[in-house]
């Protein structure tokens, strides 16, 4: 796996050749949402600076918290049912579950596995808790470099680069949101396909 610098080096190579926008395809909120990250170390990392250091243990803590923050803001709900979701789901206490949703006790490496289940941390799995941040944001920008780098493994990506949609909308919107794509894919397809006769007529 190449690290953060590499990755970085060659989404830039990426964005000058597609004529992407920087500013959305490397918008920090989202892998600061997807690595429990802080904002302002995604910001400091994509910039080709150092974060500060912090203790192994107070990174597992904060990103607990944070995952647990998110998941609520996510579902909209309430943290004392997290906090029995998690009673029942990773067998612990309470007490003990309102703890680790509040990032102030470190979870053991069994409970972090739970966690990972519970949170369907699937592509992470338990380094979400431990890695160092340059490590996890890189995790988080690989699905990306692979994206644009190979789109002939994304159908949509695929398809709209051959009828040439994904540059042209890149250079002037930036990276494309969730909906944009399928209306994208729709515009595409309404263009190849062969004018319908009107049997009315």
């Amino acid at each position: 796996m190449s690290s953060l610098p590499e990755t970085l080096q060659r989404l830039d190579a990426l964005i000058e050749d597609q004529q992407l926008s920087r500013a959305a395809l490397l918008d920090p909120r989202r892998p600061a949402e997807k690595t429990a990250l802080p904002e302002s170390t995604v910001r400091t990392l994509l910039a080709g600076g150092t974060p500060p250091q912090e203790e192994v243990d107070e990174r597992v803590c904060a990103r607990g918290r944070t995952l647990a923050d998110a998941h609520l803001a996510r579902t909209g709900g309430r943290k004392p049912e997290l906090v029995a979701a998690v009673h029942r789901r990773c067998g612990i206490s309470g007490a003990r579950a309102r703890q680790i949703i509040d990032g102030k006790k470190v979870p053991s490496v069994e409970l972090r596995h739970g966690l990972v289940k519970f949170f369907d941390l699937r592509d992470a799995r338990e380094a979400f808790f431990t890695d160092e941040a340059p490590g996890a944001l890189n995790r988080a920008l690989l699905p990306t470099l692979a994206k644009y780098e190979h789109p002939e493994h994304d159908p949509v990506q695929a398809l709209l680069k051959k009828y040439g949609v994904v540059a042209t909308d890149m250079r002037h919107h930036g990276s494309p949101t969730a909906e944009q794509p399928e209306t994208l894919l729709a515009g595409v397809i309404k263009s190849v396909m062969p004018p319908q006769e009107d049997n009315g007529r």
